[in-house]
């Protein structure tokens, strides 16, 4: 079989099933242990900050006092919140690769690059006293991971009909987020095992803890899977019109990862050394990032390009991209939060290590329900309905918790007086993880029925960079919350959203007249 396929035709019936439907599959099978393990290394600072912290990461600080330590703390927050920042905003040229670079030389040099922060990440975890800086500009280099996902998406998108998108994109972002869990399945493994280090010794005790192998434990698995795609994935004519020459294809792609990577690094100097405020931060990221595309790619490359913007002249991209932003922000965002909320609102009461990896595994378990629902009822706007109502319930619900488990704290005068509010708590999160999940695969189902073949894979993309957001603004809000007393007020405000979500849904996509049935 050629690496590069000239002939495809998947809505031709008899061309799926002689061979278009085994090579798909091949792809996708592929395409999904490439994409766990990108959730894998850009969520692991979500876990790394937890144990940091329990070690006593001093951040190059030099902390003596409470206020300093509590000042290390709001810090620590800051480093999922960058890796969020970076891989959201690659994300943005991710979208657009498939289509200049082939499929699978991108899945192939997207999946290498994640080398450099899972070996990075394991070398600075060898000193406790390691700079702010540095872990910043690691954090920041899990981006490749976050970004991973829009062009894994678009690709696969190309091989299969439009009657299984919904199974075949489920599976492939649900199997994929199931790296999330994975993660934090693994990493505490490592924390006590370890196979590549000597270990690090816990303050005030004997114990020796394997922080490096947390970050080291994804580098063979890495390389293993970029060998495996680079022999055994596929570049299609029909998604890459001027396939053929590699050279130049990673060459295109090189380039526009440098335009997200530098965006992405203005965005952080203005997050973390001028102190810009999040909103503006955002924003300001994504104008840069599509301004270097359009304006500064070369010829050939910017005339595709701009083709591809023209999803931006449709008003149904941005209606998808701000539904999407609830229910893929929402588990990214949880999921890079959860541990560390644990730890915070029971104060060390309940191990984050034992139940965080549980809230991503349903979400990203959940998530091909999600989709193949969508095609059985044949509508993914019906779901995406009722995944949201069950968001909006669920984080009622864990709010009204927290806020239950901070006030007997306080007027008990003890952490563990608040462990009784814990399962509560707990599966309150679990429905809301899921209600995330089955809402990733119900509109990833939907765009392929509102926009055409052109469209739906740039536009897959797109939602899916604006989305990842989620994982730099929710650990942002909670740790200002947390900061200030009251971690339930962002939940409040993400309740509020996912109810203009609802009925932006409804009114466009799930009404008696709506304009288009999706």
């Amino acid at each position: 079989m050629a690496i590069n396929i000239e002939k495809w035709d998947v809505e031709d019936e008899k061309f799926w099933d002689k061979e278009g439907k085994s090579i798909a599959t091949k792809n996708l099978w592929i395409s999904i242990p490439a994409l766990l393990l990108a959730f894998s290394v850009w969520l692991m600072w979500g876990m790394l900050i937890v144990q940091m912290k329990k070690m006593g990461f001093t951040l190059g600080m030099n902390p003596q006092t409470p206020e300093d330590w509590a000042q290390v703390n709001a810090m620590l927050w800051t480093l999922p919140a960058v890796a969020g920042l970076a891989g959201a905003t690659l994300r943005i040229p991710n979208t657009f690769l498939i289509s200049i670079g082939g499929g699978r030389n991108v899945i192939f040099f997207t999946t290498a690059l994640l080398l450099i922060p899972a070996f990075g990440a394991g070398w600075a975890m060898g000193d406790k006293d390691v700079s702010y800086a540095v872990l910043a500009v690691l954090a920041a280099t899990s981006g490749f991971g976050g970004g991973n996902f829009s062009s894994s998406m678009s690709n696969i998108s190309y091989f299969f009909p439009k009657k299984v998108q919904g199974t075949s994109l489920g599976l492939n972002a649900g199997l994929g987020n199931l790296g999330v869990s994975t993660m934090q399945f693994l990493i505490p493994l490592m924390l006590a095992g370890g196979a590549f280090s000597s270990g690090m010794q816990m303050p005030g005790t004997e114990k020796i803890v394997y922080i490096q192998d947390a970050a080291w434990v994804w580098v063979p698995l890495i390389g293993i899977t970029a060998i495996a795609a680079f022999f055994g994935m596929n570049n299609l004519k029909s998604a890459t019109p001027k396939l053929g020459n590699i050279v130049g294809e990673l060459s295109k792609t090189i380039l526009l990862l440098i335009f997200g990577i530098i965006a992405a690094g203005i965005g952080a100097y203005m997050l973390i050394g001028l102190k810009v405020n999040m909103w503006i931060v955002l924003p300001t990221v994504v104008i840069i990032a599509l301004a270097l595309m359009k304006y500064l790619s070369p010829g050939e490359l910017k005339e595709n390009i701009d083709k591809q913007f023209a999803i931006f002249g449709n008003k149904h991209t941005w209606i998808m991209t701000i539904i999407y932003v609830m229910t893929f922000g929402s588990f990214i965002g949880y999921a890079a939060s959860f541990p560390k909320l644990i730890q915070d609102i029971f104060q060390g009461e309940i191990n984050p290590f034992a139940y965080a990896f549980l809230g991503p595994l349903v979400g990203a378990l959940i998530r091909p329900l999600g989709g193949w629902l969508s095609d059985k009822i044949g509508s993914g706007a019906r779901v995406t309905t009722w995944s949201t109502i069950l968001q909006v319930v669920s984080a009622l619900f864990v709010a009204y918790f927290i806020v239950q488990a901070r006030e007997v704290a306080a007027v008990e005068g003890a952490a563990a007086a608040a462990e009784q509010f814990w399962w509560p708590f707990f599966w309150g999160f679990m429905f809301l993880f899921a209600g995330t999940g089955i809402g990733n695969g119900s509109t990833f189902r939907s765009i392929p029925y509102i926009f055409n073949k052109v469209q739906a894979g740039p536009v897959l993309g797109w939602t899916a960079a604006i989305g990842a957001y989620g994982a730099f603004i929710m650990p942002k809000l909670f740790g200002q919350q947390i900061k200030a007393g009251h971690a339930e007020y962002a939940i409040y405000g993400f309740v509020v959203y996912y109810i203009v979500c609802l009925v932006l849904n409804i009114y466009y996509y799930d009404r008696k007249n709506s304009e288009i049935k999706c």
